[in-house]
């Protein structure tokens, strides 16, 4: 759980600067999602505000790069007009998502490098919203709403929306409209170039690795340092900037959720060691005593009315903070004893000119 600190809605003060030239990196690591992968793809495509380019970069699969490189031909989408180019690269650092990610972003050439999940699809104004907070010079991340789309057709009746995070998407607490945060969500977010140039690339060790245990956590700890290299930097959310992310089944049952919340708890452990616990806990702390207890009681009162799923709920909800804070303690006891710490990633400058 990546959980952004929020303001008041954050208003543009500022003349409209000259609108920048978005980057979209897709990072793709398996075969197995391929049709999310040209789904991804296709929904940059048809954006009402073109991206100057999308990047496919593969991590460590030379089978799943070879086939993504003949289905985007190199050239031949340059005839397709604006926003149609798709560069395939493979990941230059180790495997994982951080390292895709830096390997996307120093081959970019736009001013703004957005980022979409492999197994999502982006709503067509999804970039021009992101632009507009562009508009404003002091704003250095934009991120937007992420909606779940369940293999079951549904919402499990004991999934708490409160653990939406725990499927990669916008969960219940965080507020709506346009508001100034302490961090966006990966998954769908956008950051000008300077930032990296500022604060480094996405730290290696913190975030996903394939299909391994799944962590999180990279974003928060690049926006926690973006902020402390430039002090009056401003992030945003913006949930008009809509994306739709693909739940996998085994994603819908406890056992992965159970899963996930620990690992994030081993995530947020890293991330307080390598910003401290006071920045890397701030708006975690609100989430465990505000809306967590508010979820649990709305829980026991659909349980009371007999509505479906609402015991489920409540206790969904105990046990994710159990597991959670299970992983935050062997986590840190972990970092302790090896003495790991993060520092972050170089990234190039890309063709950007």
């Amino acid at each position: 759980m990546s959980a952004p600190a929020a303001s008041a809605d954050f208003t543009d003060s500022t003349a409209s600067a000259a609108s920048p030239a978005f980057s979209v990196v897709i990072c793709a690591y398996t075969e197995d999602r391929w049709e999310d992968i040209l789904a991804a793809v296709s929904s940059v495509r048809a954006q009402s505000r073109p991206a100057l380019e999308t990047l496919l970069v593969v991590d460590h699969n030379e089978a799943l790069r070879e086939r993504l490189l003949k289905e985007y031909a190199q050239g031949e989408d340059r005839e397709h007009g604006a926003g149609r180019e798709v560069r395939v690269l493979a990941n230059a650092g180790p495997r994982g998502l951080s390292a895709g990610r830096n390997t996307g972003i120093a081959a970019s050439r736009g001013e703004v490098v957005a980022f979409l999940d492999d197994d999502a699809v982006a709503e067509r104004d999804w970039l021009r919203h992101f632009a507009e907070g562009y508009a404003d010079p002091a704003v250095v991340a934009v991120g937007g709403r992420t909606v779940p789309v369940w293999a079951s057709g549904r919402r499990p009746d004991w999934f708490p929306e409160e653990f939406d995070w725990v499927v990669g998407c916008t969960y219940r607490g965080l507020p709506p409209g346009r508001v100034r945060v302490r961090n966006v969500l990966g998954g769908n977010a956008s950051f000008r170039r300077e930032a990296f140039a500022a604060a480094g690339g996405f730290a290696t060790g913190i975030g996903r690795d394939g299909d391994r245990r799944p962590l999180g956590g990279e974003e928060t700890e690049l926006c926690i340092r973006l902020s402390r290299a430039r002090p009056g930097a401003v992030l945003l959310i913006d949930d008009r900037a809509v994306i739709h992310h693909r739940v996998p089944r085994p994603r819908e049952h406890f056992a992965y959720f159970r899963t996930r919340t620990y690992a994030e708890g081993l995530s947020k452990a890293l991330v307080a060691r390598s910003v401290g616990a006071q920045k890397g806990l701030e708006s975690e702390r609100r989430y465990a005593t505000r809306v967590l207890p508010a979820g649990v009681v709305r829980g026991l009162r659909d349980a009371v009315l007999a509505r479906p799923g609402g015991a489920g709920r409540a206790g969904a909800i105990v046990a994710g903070v159990l597991a959670a804070a299970g992983g935050y303690a062997v986590g840190s006891v972990r970092a302790r004893r090896s003495g790991v710490a993060f520092s972050p990633a170089p990234v190039g400058e890309g063709a950007h000119g």
